[in-house]
């Protein structure tokens, strides 16, 4: 299953270490990727050799650890009955002719982020989500009946999780149970703020939930940013309003930020609407050199990423998470 997934040129070595006198021993599969190319081909290749593995490893009954990245790459263990059986060690490589490629003269490329929002309560969408081959960013909303479950099965599938942070509207748009409002003191905002993180693993920056009326208040922004700057997490401003003050806030506050650049994708969830406003996502990239586009988990939304996402490498733009836009 690894020779399939994992793209042309892989370096693949299996040792069979396990046996009856050494049970604690596992069997290991050393995955070396050679990609000379944007480093977003690198994340959608691991994307689709994570995925690849966990398939596999489902339909002979294993289960997955968490997957742990470092330096040295991503290593993992699957498991029967809680006993681990095999070690997976992907990790990156550089061959004599990626050496060479890479001393040459390149075009960077524009970079694409896409944010899927509203994760939590419907574990189909999530699914759907985790068919497409791609450096995906998932938003997950906390305290909802699944958002545990699939911030966890983002991460160990690859997919990068924000927590999606609810805050008030100013419209008449229905509100979360919990959510940051305008006039709350400090320390109901740092105690909200932590349950909310804690209910939502694997969590490496946040964007928000509604908030015209919250991100328009620099008195809520500038006692957020503190708390996730200490939290040595981003923001990513999701610009609901044109009043927002967050980006700006989080800013001053040393934050890493950034804001979405682009028209959200799916206000009129339709496949042909959808495709219209990925599209305008696709040359907002290529003439601002990065954007941030914003969309839900909707079957026309899914449908048209599907589609048009393989095109986007060809329009030489590379599909990125999130954390690789903010500064």
């Amino acid at each position: 299953m690894a020779g399939k997934a994992a793209p042309a040129g892989s370096d693949i070595r299996s040792q069979f270490l396990a046996s009856d006198e050494a049970p604690e021993r596992t069997d290991r599969l050393d995955i070396t990727l050679y990609l000379a190319d944007h480093p977003g081909s690198e994340r959608a290749a691991v994307v689709r050799l994570l995925q690849s593995l966990a398939e596999g490893a489902t339909r002979h009954g294993l289960t997955q650890d968490a997957p742990s990245e470092s330096r040295e790459g991503i290593l993992f263990n699957f498991r029967h009955a809680s006993l681990a059986t095999h070690t997976i060690h992907i990790h990156s490589g550089t061959s004599a002719a990626t050496h060479e490629t890479s001393l040459s003269p390149q075009t960077s490329g524009a970079k694409l982020a896409i944010i899927l929002d509203d994760l939590g309560s419907d574990r189909a969408a999530a699914d759907a989500i985790f068919a497409l081959p791609f450096p995906l960013t998932i938003s997950v909303l906390p305290h909802h009946a699944y958002s545990a479950e699939i911030a966890e099965e983002a991460h160990r599938r690859g997919y990068q999780v924000l927590l999606h942070l609810p805050m008030q509207a100013a419209s008449n748009e229905k509100p979360e149970a919990q959510e940051l409002r305008p006039g709350m003191r400090t320390g109901d905002v740092t105690l909200l703020v932590d349950q909310m993180l804690q209910a939502v693993p694997y969590i490496v920056g946040v964007n928000n939930h509604q908030g015209s009326q919250a991100t328009s208040d620099p008195a809520l922004m500038s006692e957020l940013m503190p708390i996730l700057r200490d939290r040595r997490l981003f923001y990513i401003d999701s610009r609901t309003t044109a009043t927002t003050v967050a980006f700006d806030t989080a800013r001053e506050n040393g934050v890493r930020c950034t804001f979405r650049n682009v028209p959200f994708l799916d206000d009129v969830a339709e496949v042909g609407a959808v495709r219209k406003q990925l599209e305008l996502a696709l040359r907002g990239a290529r003439e601002k050199g990065e954007a941030v586009a914003i969309g839900h988990p909707h079957p026309a939304t899914l449908q048209a990423l599907s589609e048009l996402l393989p095109q986007a490498e060809a329009q030489d733009v590379h599909l990125v998470f999130a954390s690789d836009l903010v500064h």
